[in-house]
């Protein structure tokens, strides 16, 4: 491959596990940052190095990357979008049939084997019958419908719903009001500090802070009638639109708030929901009755609705931490004198979801599979949210398919998923992932998720230890639009980027990470918005205010195609490993600082200790595996099976069949989402919930367990490198 062009200043190399190394820009980027290359002389030197390739096999590499990085079209691109987003097409709707029907035709045209894995899924179904009223002092019925904009030539559409929560209790109730901020867990805590009875109340919350579940179920369990939520406008930063990009007061933020101890389909956890017909066999289906979904109305607000209820209370003023965006004293409850009603109408059902997979099927490991996917069920037309990552990834999958055609047939398999009922909560990838958990388990090398990963110009990522090199070595081989600079160049001055970040919750990603331990990624290319998950997520506000020429949807696609390749075609696997090291103790740092803040006594010394035994095997283990590369133009096939085997293993080392507290299936022990916020990530999960529940005598069990996991991860590294010495 061609020289790189990231300025020397710019140039990384690994540092040591105490601190970081880097000329010139010391403080740009962290050591999470600093990519994985390897210094032998089979990867280049300071050429742009293929990791995990022997010289003969990246030779062919460079030839085929460089036909493939000018496949991805703008053109493409933007029509893919336009289609896609001509109509609402929430999951469970016609229009989402065709949409399916659109992805198929797109995908088998260009070449790769398509196939649609249904599923029966417990959903609420399309509907708006909802409403707000503030009935006393005076009655008034509060708007929950973006209205239609001249601006906007989508915003009248006769198949836009009103505001709803998916997962809404249905009901039809009157109470006071009581103001929770974020309605975290902290929030509600301080409200029961403060003798705030919130029994037949309703509960007025901003969004923000959690996820939005949370703060139905905190107000549930404390006995409230109801829930409103509604968009703060502190967050804007630009003009409202139709005239900026941010939202305006009438702009409604959907979404679920279903919160379970497993995530997808409410009746099958651990089994995939399949269709009741029984084609692929029977599941057994628990009864709605008996799991705890939400019982109470629960509706989203505009914050022009939301004022209208926080002006009229008059009860004692709120913490000033509690003040937001808009002009009025917020008050903790509204007094007796003020009412407000909910009413929810939302029947659940048995709904068709259809996951729809396209295949490149490897040339020599079909069985090995790099998948890349996004969801493709919006709120509304969801030309943001969802469809920015469903629109590149067709575009990425017409490229895929043009370089099979050249001659550059992948020699594992990539698949292109597009994933169904997301929004519901993540339900189409979760039952895949349950469908599938023996593959992925045994033959997955990486997921790569694109949720809403296209809507403008700044570039964002978060990853797996194991994949952070590699993203990285490629960031650095596609050109920024519009520029001389890399992604990699850009991101680190321009963007104001620093790190890779750890991945939380709230996409599709969580069933391949955190239940199957798949190593896992999120990449985007983003923008300043206001309208997420409204009416107003549109092509219209897109081709104004997001991508405007369609440029960073290719860009994208050539990022996550590079990473799929590379992944896909070297002859050793090649994963960051030494980061399981690196980014544990930084963990654990993290951890013993969280438990100094609650004041609970710790030590975790011995943990430290075990994360520099594994340090020291990966470091043999790159140092083995790029003298193996080096030494000839081709390796054993049974020495590369058998370490690109225990490579798989890997990441498998970190699950626990027993799962995390409470959640028995969120397996992997060394991320999961916040179980009290939803979206955060939390790092070594076990540890961290027994010190945010201040029960320091639980943490040396946990620690034993991921003393066990990262030793598991040091003995594979160490058959590794024995395996590859010979």
């Amino acid at each position: 491959m061609s020289q790189k062009r990231l300025n020397p200043d710019l140039r990384f190399r690994r540092a040591p596990i105490g601190g970081s190394r880097v000329a010139g820009v010391a403080a740009v980027v962290l050591i999470a940052l600093t990519p994985a290359c390897g210094e032998s002389g089979s990867q280049g030197g300071d050429s742009d190095p293929y990791v995990g390739f022997t010289a003969s096999r990246a030779a062919e590499q460079e030839r085929c990357e460089a036909l493939f990085l000018e496949m991805p079209s703008s053109d493409a691109f933007r029509e893919h979008l336009r289609t896609i987003t001509s109509e609402p097409h929430p999951a469970g709707s016609e229009a989402q049939v065709e949409v399916g029907n659109y992805l198929t035709e797109v995908m088998t045209a260009a070449g790769l084997d398509v196939v649609g894995h249904t599923y029966d899924v417990y959903l609420p179904q399309l509907t708006d019958d909802v409403e707000a009223w503030i009935i006393t002092p005076e009655e008034m019925q509060l708007s929950n419908r973006e209205p239609a904009l001249a601006e906007d030539r989508f915003s009248d559409h006769p198949g836009l719903l009103n505001g709803w929560n998916a997962f809404s209790g249905s009901g039809d109730v009157i109470g006071e009001v009581v103001y929770a901020n974020f309605g975290r867990r902290e929030d509600y805590e301080a409200l029961d500090s403060m003798g705030i009875d919130l029994t037949d109340r309703v509960v007025i919350a901003r969004y923000g802070g959690n996820f939005r579940g949370y703060k139905v179920k905190f107000a549930e369990e404390r006995g409230a009638a109801g829930v409103i939520m509604f968009n703060d406008p502190g967050f804007s930063r630009e003009g409202a639109y139709p005239e900026g990009p941010m939202m305006n007061g009438e702009t409604i933020q959907r979404g679920s708030v279903l919160t379970l101890p497993w995530t997808g389909d409410p009746l099958t956890p651990f089994e995939p929901a399949l269709p009741v017909s029984g084609e692929r066999g029977q599941v057994e289906r628990l009864d709605p009755d008996d799991v705890a979904m939400p019982t109470i109305p629960v509706l989203p607000l505009g914050y022009l609705a939301a004022e209208e209820i926080l002006s009229r209370m008059e009860g004692p003023e709120a913490p000033a931490g509690w003040r937001g965006g808009i002009e009025t004293s917020y008050r903790l409850t509204g007094g007796d004198a003020l009412t407000v009603r909910v009413r929810v109408n939302q029947p659940r059902a048995l709904t068709r979801a259809v996951n729809v997979v396209g295949t490149v099927e490897g040339s020599e490991f079909p069985d090995e599979w790099v998948i890349l996917g996004a969801h493709y069920d919006p709120w509304g037309f969801g030309a943001i949210d969802p469809n920015g990552g469903t629109a590149m990834l067709l575009t990425l999958a017409e490229s895929l398919g043009q370089l099979a055609e050249a001659g550059c047939r992948p020699r594992r398999s990539i698949l292109i998923a597009h994933w169904d009922a997301e929004e519901a909560g993540i339900i189409g990838s979760t039952e895949w992932v349950e469908e599938f958990i023996d593959p992925l388990t045994t033959n997955t090398i990486a997921y790569i998720n694109a949720d809403a990963a296209v809507s403008g110009p700044n570039f964002g990522g978060s990853s797996s230890p194991s994949l952070k090199g590699t993203i990285l070595d490629v960031l650095d081989d596609v050109e920024y639009p519009g520029t001389e600079k890399t992604v990699l160049e850009w991101w680190l001055t321009d963007g104001g980027g620093t790190e890779l970040g750890n991945l939380g919750g709230g996409s599709d990603h969580v069933g391949f990470y955190t239940h199957a331990g798949v190593p896992s990624a999120g990449l985007s290319s983003g923008a300043p918005s206001g309208v997420y998950h409204s009416n107003y997520d549109n092509f219209a506000w897109f081709e104004r205010f997001g991508d405007t020429e369609f440029v960073f949807g290719p860009m994208l696609a050539r990022v996550d195609g590079l990473v799929a390749l590379r992944l896909a075609n070297a002859d050793l696997t090649p994963y960051d490993v030494t980061r399981y090291a690196t980014d544990t103790r930084v963990h654990v740092e993290t951890l013993q600082r969280v438990a100094e803040e609650r004041a609970v006594q710790v030590d975790l010394s011995r943990l430290v200790e075990a994360t520099t035994a594994l340090e020291a095997a990966a470091e043999r283990f790159e140092t083995t595996r790029d003298l193996a590369l080096a030494a000839g133009d081709a390796l054993d096939p049974s020495v590369a099976d058998r370490t690109n085997d225990l490579m798989r293993q890997l990441e498998k080392a970190w699950l626990d069949e027993g799962g995390l507290q409470d959640r028995l299936w969120s397996r992997n022990l060394y991320v999961s989402p916040d179980p009290f916020s939803g979206y955060a990530s939390w790092m070594l999960p076990g540890v961290r919930y027994e010190i945010e529940t201040d029960d320091p005598d639980g943490v040396p069990e946990w620690e034993e367990k991921y003393i066990r996991a990262i030793d598991r991860l040091t003995a594979l590294l160490d058959e590794a490198s024995g395996a590859l010495e010979g």
